[in-house]
C-alpha cells in the first residue's frame, strides 16, 4: 500500500483505472482517463473519457454525482486539465462542484502539466498525487511515450511455430496461429493508433490491416487505426486493398530522394533514407507529430529485425502455435546475428496465457 493512502483510496483508484480502460478503443489520440467520486467508501459518481473532443472523465462523474459531489473526494487516473482546449477545464468543474479532495494517479507531462493541480490547490482543494502511478502510466504507455519521448509506443505483433518460424520457405503463412489468436489480434489493433507494415508484406499478402471484431466485440465502437506502409521506392500499386477499400485511412512513407508514382489524393510523406531502407526513428517521430500514441507492427522478418536493431521495439506480442515448420521456414527476425552470447537480444516476459490452442507471450526488450 502506498504511504499516506488508505485501503479505500486504493480501491477507488483501482476502479477508476478499470473505468479508464473502457476508452482504450475510442479515446485516441487522447489518453484514457477514469474518475470516481466518493464520500469515504460510498461512491456517488463514476465516469471515463470516451472520445476526443467529448467531455472528460471528471465531467461524466460529476454529472452522475450531482449535488452529492459537494464535500467528496475525486479519484482521477490522470491529473485534471487546467486550460480550455476542445473542452472546458476539468479543474474548474471540480472546484465548482465543491470537491474538497482530489487524488491523482499520474501527472500529465504534456504542455498542460500542472495547470489543473495549481488551480485546485489555489482554490483550497487538497491534492494528493502518485496513487497507483505505475499502473496509470502503463495503461497510457503510448500517450506518455509520445509526450515524453516524441515517438509512439511500438508493439511488434508476431506469430511463430514451436521451432521459431513465421512461414514456410515459399512464404506461405496462412494460418500459423488459431482463429482465437487472430481474433485477439483484432482487439490489439483496435487500441492502436496506427498499424505499420512494409511493402513486401503488402505485395505478398495484399492485406487490409483493418479492425474486424467478432463475437461479443462485434458491435463495439472503435476509432480505425491509420494504416502505414513503408514504401521506400514509392512503388505501391494503386490496386492494393490498402488504397481501394476505404475502411481506414492509409499513409505511405517513401524515401526523400524518390518521386513516387502514386495517384493524386494518396496520403504520403518522405523520410530520410538510411542504408537500404528508411530512417525508422524519423518515421516514428513523424507519426508522433501526427498524434499517434501506439503503433502495432505487422510485418515480415526484415522490417521486424530492423526495428529491433534500431532500438525502437517497446513490446512484443508473440503468438506461439503448437506446430513445426521445419528448418527451411522463415525466421522471426532478419538481420539479427549476434557474434557472441554477450551480444544477444534479451527480453522480459510480462505475460503468458493460452489463447485457444496457442500461447500468447507479451515481452519487453531487456
Amino acid at each position: 500500500m502506498s504511504a499516506g493512502f488508505s485501503a479505500v483510496d486504493h480501491r477507488h483508484m483501482a476502479r477508476a483505472l478499470r473505468l479508464a480502460e473502457r476508452g482504450a478503443w475510442t479515446t485516441k489520440p487522447n489518453p484514457m482517463v477514469g474518475c470516481v467520486i466518493a464520500h469515504g467508501e460510498q461512491v456517488v459518481g463514476e465516469g471515463w473519457h470516451v472520445r476526443a473532443g467529448e467531455p472528460h472523465a471528471e465531467v461524466h462523474a460529476l454529472a452522475q454525482a450531482g449535488e452529492r459531489a459537494r464535500g467528496a473526494t475525486a479519484y482521477v487516473t490522470l491529473e485534471p486539465c487546467g486550460l480550455h482546449g476542445r473542452t472546458p477545464p476539468c479543474a474548474d468543474a471540480l472546484i465548482a462542484a465543491g470537491i474538497v479532495r482530489v487524488v491523482v494517479a499520474a501527472d500529465d507531462h504534456s504542455q498542460r502539466a500542472g495547470q489543473g493541480l495549481q488551480k485546485l490547490t489555489a482554490a483550497g482543494v487538497a491534492v494528493e498525487t502518485g496513487l497507483m502511478q505505475a499502473q496509470a502510466r502503463q495503461l497510457n504507455r503510448g500517450f506518455f511515450s509520445r509526450i515524453e519521448r516524441a515517438r509512439p509506443w511500438l508493439r511488434l505483433k508476431l506469430a511463430m511455430s514451436l521451432d521459431g518460424r513465421t512461414a514456410l520457405e515459399s512464404g506461405e503463412s496462412f494460418w500459423i496461429s488459431s482463429d482465437a489468436s487472430r481474433a485477439d489480434v483484432q482487439r490489439w489493433r483496435a487500441r492502436s493508433g496506427a498499424i505499420l507494415t512494409g511493402l513486401s508484406t503488402v505485395l505478398t499478402d495484399d492485406p487490409r490491416l483493418t479492425v474486424r471484431l467478432e463475437g461479443d466485440d462485434m458491435d463495439a465502437d472503435f476509432v480505425p487505426p491509420l494504416r502505414v506502409v513503408l514504401d521506400t521506392r514509392g512503388r505501391l500499386p494503386s490496386t492494393a486493398r490498402l488504397l481501394t477499400d476505404g475502411a481506414a485511412p492509409t499513409l505511405l512513407v517513401h524515401a526523400d530522394d524518390v518521386v513516387p508514382a502514386y495517384d493524386d489524393g494518396v496520403n504520403a510523406f518522405p523520410a530520410r533514407r538510411l542504408g537500404a531502407g528508411l530512417d525508422l526513428a524519423a518515421v516514428m517521430a513523424q507519426l508522433a507529430q501526427r498524434e499517434i500514441n501506439e503503433v502495432q507492427v505487422e510485418a515480415g522478418a526484415t522490417l521486424s529485425g530492423a526495428l529491433l536493431a534500431a532500438g525502437l521495439v517497446d513490446e512484443v506480442l508473440l503468438y506461439v502455435a503448437p506446430i513445426l515448420l521445419g528448418e527451411r521456414g522463415r525466421p522471426l527476425f532478419g538481420g539479427v546475428t549476434p557474434a557472441a552470447m554477450s551480444d544477444r537480444f534479451g527480453f522480459r516476459l510480462l505475460d503468458c496465457r493460452h489463447i485457444g490452442p496457442d500461447l500468447r507471450l507479451i515481452l519487453q526488450p531487456a
